[in-house]
């Protein structure tokens, strides 16, 4: 990496006058999504079954993702046409309306309504808060906040799944949501406070503008991949192929020009998203169940390397973060080599003749590669976009992450239906690791190709 410098003090970026506010408002957001992110996966099962729903086990998940598939979308229009402002304040109240409706919930309907509402909460917040940051912080401060970022998840993934299990045991499922409650209002306060002191947004002639009917379509697409992922069957072959053509019609509107056929510049970033995001959860999704059914590892401490991820993706997040002066298109080029390194261990890791040890090294390698990589993603994309069209641009990236997640987690759905199964699932993961590893090379070629004016 080209000029790596420590030009400035990652402290008096975050925490100088102009800053402080904005700094302390948004990582106790994110930090609040990740808490209940990581925590609601853990009280699933007895809410579940509580409210006599194990049949709709995975419909709480699937709609808290077509809802922040649309409001990702709408998010992005938004703040291309009024400024990060509004959605600022939309998304933590929608989510804060989500906790509640879901904390007192006494029918399966009405957790899915509250899950549907943080999923808007969720999907407005994200677009705002890269709004927000290109606003607040320049281009060469950018990833310090991105760290920071990064580092806001550490703690919610090392002690949220713990967290919300003590909590669903001891006073019951339903302060998982509600415990959050005070907390998001204090969050809410800030942000309030943080928009006031943003400038008046003027309006910027602005390129293309993402339809709502499309990021329905785009959302259904995912939904219907993701549940014939969940439950492979003949009908669910069908019903899956409707959902990944209606998904590349929808993507043909949101995505910027290009992206399809990785064309040099914002479009490579996007598509970076998508492959490097998508290659990794597809990894994090069935380690676990490789760990559990391959090794003999405990549930609890199957989950173990997962830890070991959040901790040098953080690492490697904050390293980045301390200099300025990285070529960001080299730091990305890196962190899909480091994912490619830690998804060709996860592929011998499958294997029953292999040391289950090593998982936690290939955890370690990949995170890292995943804490260069997406800072400067964010940090390229802002780059290469239009200040009228940020928004849109913002949305798409995060469009491909779930739509590449969703491809991918579905991939190994379907290849353990295929050629293995959940108790002996060794084959089907060499298989997935081989794809996997393919698109984190692609990658590496993809980002070596660049437009010679940023």
């Amino acid at each position: 990496m080209s000029q790596a410098v420590e030009a400035q003090p990652r402290k008096s970026v975050l925490w100088s006058r102009e800053h402080r506010l904005v700094t302390v408002g948004l990582l106790l957001v994110v930090t609040l999504v990740a808490f209940e992110n990581m925590g609601v996966a853990t009280a699933m099962p007895t809410l579940v079954a509580e409210l006599h729903g194990l049949a709709l086990y995975s419909w709480p998940f699937t709609t808290f993702l077509v809802a922040s598939v649309v409001a990702t979308v709408l998010s992005g229009r938004l703040g291309d046409r009024r400024g990060p402002a509004p959605a600022l304040l939309v998304g933590p109240a929608l989510f804060a309306a989500g906790l509640a409706v879901a904390g007192i919930a006494t029918t399966m309907p009405m957790l899915l309504v509250g899950r549907a509402l943080q999923g808007f909460g969720s999907g407005f917040l994200l677009v705002s808060v890269s709004l927000l940051i290109a606003l607040t912080f320049t281009d060469r401060e950018r990833p310090v906040i991105y760290a920071a970022n990064a580092a806001a998840w550490v703690l919610p993934a090392v002690i949220g799944p713990s967290v919300a299990g003590v909590v669903t045991v001891t006073v019951g499922w339903r302060w998982v949501f509600l415990g959050l409650l005070p907390l998001v209002g204090i969050g809410i306060a800030l942000l309030y406070k943080i928009t006031r002191r943003l400038p008046a947004h003027v309006p910027l002639p602005a390129g293309r503008r993402a339809g709502v009917i499309a990021a329905v379509v785009a959302a259904l697409g995912v939904a219907a991949l993701s549940w014939a992922a969940q439950h492979p069957s003949p009908a669910a072959i069908a019903y899956g192929t409707l959902g990944l053509v209606a998904l590349a019609v929808a993507l043909r509107k949101l995505l910027p020009a290009g992206t399809m056929t990785f064309r040099p510049g914002l479009p490579t970033v996007v598509a970076s998203r998508a492959l490097i995001a998508g290659a990794y959860a597809g990894m994090e999704a069935y380690l676990p169940l490789t760990m559990t059914a391959v090794h003999g590892y405990s549930p609890a401490l199957a989950g173990l390397p997962l830890t070991i991820t959040a901790l040098g993706w953080s690492a490697a997040s904050a390293l980045q973060g301390r200099f300025l002066d990285w070529s960001r298109e080299a730091s990305l080029r890196t962190g899909f080599a480091l994912v490619a390194i830690g998804l060709v261990g996860f592929g011998f890791v499958a294997q029953p003749w292999f040391p289950a040890w090593v998982a936690f090294a290939v955890c370690a390698v990949g995170g890292a590669g995943m804490g260069i990589a997406m800072p400067a993603i964010s940090v390229l994309l802002l780059r290469y976009s239009p200040e009228g069209e940020r928004g849109f641009n913002t949305s798409a990236m995060q469009l491909a992450d779930w739509v590449g997640s969703a491809l991918l987690i579905g991939l190994g759905g379907v290849l353990l239906a295929a050629v293995a199964s959940a108790a002996q699932p060794s084959s089907a993961m060499g298989l997935l690791s081989i794809a996997l590893v393919l698109l984190a090379l692609l990658g590496v070629q993809l980002t070596s190709r660049w437009p010679k004016q940023v």
